[in-house]
């Protein structure tokens, strides 16, 4: 008895400028966030207030020496002390050990340079920022916006079942794979139109030549210090937006999920688990 399956459907999931901005964007992340810890390294410290007087630090990254003459990683994050010798603080071998907040592997360049790190952070930024604007204003003015990130009111009525499966590692099939869910629409609403508009903006806040020109971005941020926390934090929450996204694109399917972002062409998974069919 023979049996006949049918042909994969494929369909068209990114646009051509949208499969150039993300892959532009990933390497220009990369950049950002790796001379951003060069530049950090200089000033491991943080600080709230707009009249900061920089002996309260919210968070501080520093080393210590022991009773015994060892080199001690202390990251400091209000009141609270922690060792962290060998990740930040002191990094490298037992007999070889840097004192610097983030490791040298973590930063561009490696070696403490910083201004090299400030002309790859510039040069990154200034690439990234319009390029930000110009996504922004392809969703909404063609459209996409409305049609693929606004959520509909019927999608609330499922999103605890859409968390759930999202924390059991389940994912969309079929028709519903078609589209972004709930919870993807929230996200990549966040991220695009919330952290990623205060990423630059709390950059711009630090520049006194911005602050001369704009002078309101230090009033609306709360000072050049609270910029440059918020910088840090809304920095932090890009790096894990994206290691969760790079995380899920392996295990939802790798090789479907790079041909959508290279090709534009995506294969939908069947409604069905294949084993879902099997004789029981």
């Amino acid at each position: 008895m023979s049996t006949t399956s049918e042909a994969p459907t494929v369909i068209k999931r990114h646009a051509l400028f949208t499969r150039l901005w993300h892959w532009v964007n990933v390497v220009c992340l990369i950049v950002l966030l790796m001379s951003g810890l060069q530049i950090f390294n200089a000033h491991p410290s943080l600080y709230w207030g707009m009249d900061s007087h920089f002996d309260t630090p919210a968070l501080s990254i520093g080393a210590i020496r022991a009773d015994n003459g060892e080199l001690r990683g202390i990251t400091r994050l209000g009141g609270y002390r922690f060792d962290t010798t060998g990740v930040l603080g002191v990094s490298g071998s037992d007999t070889d050990r840097e004192v610097r907040a983030f490791p040298a592997w973590s930063t561009l360049p490696g070696p403490r340079w910083l201004a090299m790190g400030r002309q790859w952070h510039f040069l990154a930024a200034w690439i990234f920022a319009p390029m930000l604007i110009g996504y922004l204003a392809y969703l909404v003015i063609g459209g996409q916006l409305r049609r693929r990130l606004l959520p509909r009111a019927q999608e609330w009525r499922h999103l605890g079942k859409t968390l759930i499966d999202h924390a059991r590692l389940r994912f969309p099939r079929g028709e519903e794979a078609r589209h972004y869910n709930l919870l993807q629409k929230l996200t990549y609403l966040l991220i695009l139109f919330l952290i990623t508009p205060m990423v630059i903006l709390t950059g711009l806040t630090m520049s006194p030549t911005m602050d001369a020109a704009w002078p309101w971005l230090l009033d609306l941020f709360g000072g050049r210090q609270t910029a440059r926390t918020l910088h840090f934090l809304c920095a932090s929450a890009l790096l894990a937006f994206f290691i969760i996204h790079v995380l899920l694109v392996l295990v939802s399917g790798f090789i479907n999920n790079m041909r959508s972002m290279i090709t534009g062409r995506y294969v939908p998974p069947p409604e069905k688990e294949p084993h879902d069919d099997a004789p029981r």
